[in-house]
């Protein structure tokens, strides 16, 4: 095996420079006060978990969990998200705490690459977890806080799609019977692969009428689309879905975010613990969802504890492309000195800093290039003697 260069890090790890982590820094802090507002309180779970729990439980694919062995032989993982991690606890410490509980977190997650692409294998999640509510409500409350959330970071023209897996996996089982033919035909979903979707339905052995159930099935995107998705359906579970979905539409109008949040009942997830209402953020020309979320009624019971849940995750680097950043200066003053006024630089950068202003204060003689140094900065002061060209 080659030996990686110095330089290399291992595939889908990313470096966070000075410039990207301060502003994450002040994206995080904005939207730690605003889940903070609605009363979700933050928590932290382990980096590493067993495998047999919240890896089993996490719904990752099993080839994009990092695995290890602890020193009893025990199969570890690095979480591959929170909710897995989140839910053990509240199945477990949490488990006599009063209902429901609302839990915030902001934490590195990592799921393995196979190939690089531009994804990484380690990124940071923050969201919330709304645990022991299985009302309409509920999910109208943290669609509504995401959104508020993504609002409160200064994010413009985003949009997010409102699905229910419920109604899917009823329409879908009413015309394909079994499960593994609903899975297939739900991975074009999930692709957004739509030309293969309508390429394997007409060649499935149906009617023409169950053919095109399938193929309207693909218009359900877009308001006033409940009535029509209620023409496609015959089974109870598929018109409790329906129904479920006109309350939470209620819902979001009192929120008032209606005009952000719309339906598309062809969203599904690739988080198999997902059990009704689903839902993603999409920022313009941004390829990947910034956010996603969605009820999870069956997770806990993994843990030995019955809890119905709801909760949303927003993937913080996709945010900070989504935000378009530019570069910035790095600190808003500068104050270059000379040995002989460095009394007067340090009292005038104190000065500077006891008004709450950010300062970097530097002896001209660490210096190689004047402009380019100073260059970084918003405000530039000098305090140089003669042989520096002389106090400024």
């Amino acid at each position: 095996m080659t030996k990686p260069l110095v330089f290399e890090k291992p595939l889908g790890m990313r470096d966070t420079l000075p410039n990207l982590y301060e502003i994450k820094s002040a994206s995080r802090a904005a939207m730690e006060q605003a889940v903070q507002k609605w009363g979700y309180r933050f928590m932290q779970t382990p980096t590493v978990e067993y495998y047999d729990t919240v890896g089993e439980a996490s719904a990752t694919l099993e080839q994009q969990l990092f695995k290890l062995l602890d020193q009893e032989g025990k199969t570890l993982v690095l979480r591959p998200d929170m909710t897995a991690p989140i839910a053990r606890v509240a199945s477990s410490t949490l488990q006599n705490e009063s209902q429901p509980m609302r839990i915030a977190y902001s934490a590195n997650v990592f799921r393995a690459q196979q190939q690089e692409g531009g994804r990484p294998a380690e990124f940071e999640q923050f969201g919330i977890e709304l645990i022991g509510d299985g009302s309409t409500s509920a999910d109208g409350e943290v669609i509504a806080l995401m959104i508020e959330t993504l609002e409160h970071v200064g994010l413009e023209n985003f949009q997010v799609a409102v699905g229910h897996l419920g109604y899917v996996d009823a329409l879908f089982k009413e015309i394909l019977g079994t499960d593994e033919r609903v899975e297939t035909l739900k991975r074009f979903l999930y692709e957004k692969n739509y030309v293969g979707y309508k390429q394997h339905v007409k060649k499935l052995p149906l009617s023409s009428i169950d053919q095109k159930r399938l193929l309207d099935f693909l218009h359900l995107r877009g308001e006033n689309k409940l009535e029509d998705a209620e023409k496609l359906i015959t089974s109870t579970r598929g018109y409790e879905a329906i129904e479920e979905l006109h309350a939470l539409r209620d819902c979001l109008k009192a929120y008032g975010v209606n005009d952000i949040a719309t339906l598309d009942l062809t969203l599904v997830s690739h988080m198999t613990y997902y059990t009704g209402v689903v839902f993603e953020g999409y920022a313009p020309e941004l390829g990947s969802p910034i956010s996603n979320g969605g009820r999870y009624d069956a997770l806990l019971a993994k843990f030995e504890k019955e809890a119905k849940a709801t909760g949303f995750g927003i993937h913080l680097d996709y945010l900070m492309e989504a935000i378009r950043l530019v570069e910035t200066k790095a600190f808003t003053h500068c104050v270059v000195f000379s040995e002989g006024q460095r009394k007067e630089a340090y009292a005038f950068g104190k000065k500077l800093r006891d008004k709450g202003e950010t300062v970097v204060v530097q002896d001209i003689k660490g210096i190689e290039s004047l402009d380019a140094f100073t260059g970084q900065f918003s405000n530039v002061t000098y305090y140089l003697g003669k042989e520096e060209g002389g106090e400024q």
